[in-house]
């Protein structure tokens, strides 16, 4: 009897305390109604999936970072961008992450930058996300003239 009782265990207990922990971890953080159901619905939105897992630490940017080792290799951390803003909530971007934290996430070390700080170096500069695409990005000019001239019709 105990055969059937540990899978019916597995097959039913073990999927709902599941969803139990993702519901918990993804708690709409920005007040509301129905914050639980919202936030699930928009982990779905944005990530394609629900997950849940340990929060490891949160970086000078505010992204949250988080580790579950059910998950396969490659699938088990994963960041949770910033979501101070509407716009931010859905514009997020891979280079707002930083670099201590990307070598966390891409298993170029065990340890994340909250266990063993890394060593601060004087020619580093702060890190700012990518702006290409945005308004704010770096448009170059040329000083130099052009080889041709374009036609110009006449009036």
């Amino acid at each position: 009897m105990t055969g059937v009782v540990k899978f019916l265990h597995r097959q039913f207990v073990v999927p709902f305390s599941e969803m139990m922990k993702t519901f918990q971890h993804n708690y709409a953080q920005d007040g509301g109604y129905f914050p639980r159901i919202r936030g699930v619905l928009t982990q779905i939105a944005r990530f394609q999936e629900i997950k849940y897992g340990d929060h490891v630490g949160t970086d000078e940017l505010g992204n949250k970072f988080y580790e579950n080792n059910r998950f396969f290799v490659g699938r088990n951390r994963w960041v949770d961008y910033n979501q101070e803003t509407w716009a931010d909530k859905w514009d997020y971007n891979a280079s707002q992450i930083t670099p201590e934290w990307h070598r966390w996430l891409h298993y170029m070390t065990d340890d994340p930058p909250t266990k063993v700080p890394p060593k601060q170096r004087p020619f580093l500069i702060k890190h700012k996300r990518n702006m290409t695409g945005t308004n704010d990005c770096y448009v170059p000019y040329s000083t130099t003239r052009p080889k041709i001239e374009s036609w110009k019709p006449p009036n």
